[in-house]
């Protein structure tokens, strides 16, 4: 599987067929890969997709698309029977958008349905309040490329930051973060956070099997349990632009610990270890020791 960075502008090293410096034809090449242009430096090869799952968002899609990087390999939009112009909205702004109707209810629900509809490698979870920064994505798939099983977005790790988190859900999150990193061995400074990226090929490794917000705590613990790669990436959240959260901080925060609790019971075999990765200072990863 490719995954690394090419020059995107400059000379170009390929040619199909020619002779070597003794005169002599050399052999043709394979073709060269098909690289999308990150930067004036760089092109990445693995395609990302980026999954949002979205009810009556209509408002905020605006807000989330304009952020998204022109490279992007597809976005994929989770409708979850909105009764606004959610769909509509987004195929206007992104042509070639793909609409999934969710069959289920709940963002875990969401977020597998969409999972299991992608075609890139790489994939990233992007919420449709638009509290997230689109432009972030670039340092979610460099962590990827560079080595890592999982890039987990963070507001508490260095240079990352919340808008939008009352006391209680920092309180709460912080308590909950605490409890999965001395049960799992974890050294995560986030928990309870939407905008992550992966390979495909972890879903493998991590069988999601849950419906609501506490999916990202099940995929913060199986990814530790199963022995990937992880890589926190400093994240800034900024506050909803439109509408109210489906978010409720007892109600779900129990349901996060209630998924703590029966992961702690039930054990998974984790992967052989993987090359060392050297990209990130260990106090900023949630890299099982």
């Amino acid at each position: 599987m490719s995954s690394f960075l090419r020059p995107a502008a400059g000379q170009d090293h390929d040619r199909d067929s020619g002779t070597d410096a003794g005169g002599e034809t050399a052999r043709p090449l394979e073709p060269p890969a098909q690289y999308r242009p990150v930067s004036p430096q760089f092109a990445i090869a693995p395609p990302v997709s980026v999954v949002i799952p979205a009810m009556n968002e209509a408002e905020n899609l605006p807000y989330v698309f304009k952020t998204l990087p022109s490279w992007i390999h597809e976005v994929v939009l989770v409708d979850g029977n909105s009764t606004d112009d959610t769909v509509k909205v987004a195929r206007e702004l992104w042509p070639g958008v793909k609409v999934v109707e969710q069959q289920g209810k709940g963002k875990g629900d969401a977020l597998i349905t969409g999972f299991a509809a992608c075609s890139g490698e790489i994939i990233v979870m992007v919420d449709a309040d638009g509290s997230a920064d689109g432009n972030e994505i670039v340092s979610y798939v460099s962590a990827l490329v560079g080595g890592a099983d999982f890039a987990k977005g963070s507001r508490f790790a260095n240079g990352g930051g919340t808008d939008d988190m009352t006391p209680i859900r920092k309180l709460g999150n912080r308590v909950l973060c605490s409890i999965v990193n001395h049960k799992f061995g974890a050294r995560y400074t986030d928990l309870c956070y939407g905008y992550n990226a992966f390979w495909k090929r972890v879903l493998d490794d991590i069988n999601l099997d849950c419906a609501g917000f506490e999916v990202e705590t099940l995929m913060n613990i199986r990814v530790v349990k199963a022995g990937l790669r992880v890589q926190e990436i400093p994240s800034h959240e900024f506050v909803r632009i439109h509408g109210a959260s489906n978010l409720r901080a007892v109600r779900d925060g129990l349901r996060v610990l209630k998924v703590i609790l029966h992961e702690r019971g039930s054990r998974r075999r984790k992967r052989p270890a993987r090359r060392p990765l050297a990209i990130a200072p260990a106090a900023s990863r949630g890299e099982v020791s």
